[in-house]
């Protein structure tokens, strides 16, 4: 059972940010983390990421290694992200 992960991000500038997110797809897909980048229409400044894991556990062992840490600041993530875990009821 995967589980439904939703991400939201303050980003300085969202089109850096995206073309950060898309260079790295081959690292999330590797980890069997499956995403799709929206930029919120109301701030320019905050990026949502939806997304499955396979649990809750491997997607926060890939998003808080200090590589993907490294590629968050160099995208132009400002802050610490908001992350949601769902699963289906």
């Amino acid at each position: 059972m995967s589980v439904t992960v939703i991400v939201s991000l303050k980003v300085s500038d969202f089109d850096q940010w995206k073309t950060a997110f898309d260079g790295h797809a081959p690292v999330r897909e590797a980890a069997g983390i499956n995403a799709t980048a929206y930029r919120n229409l109301d701030d320019e400044g905050n990026a949502v990421v939806i997304g499955t894991a396979s649990s809750k556990e491997v997607f926060i062992a890939f998003f808080t290694t200090p590589e993907m840490q490294e590629i968050q600041k160099a995208a132009g993530v400002m802050a610490p992200p908001e992350v949601q875990f769902l699963e289906e009821g």
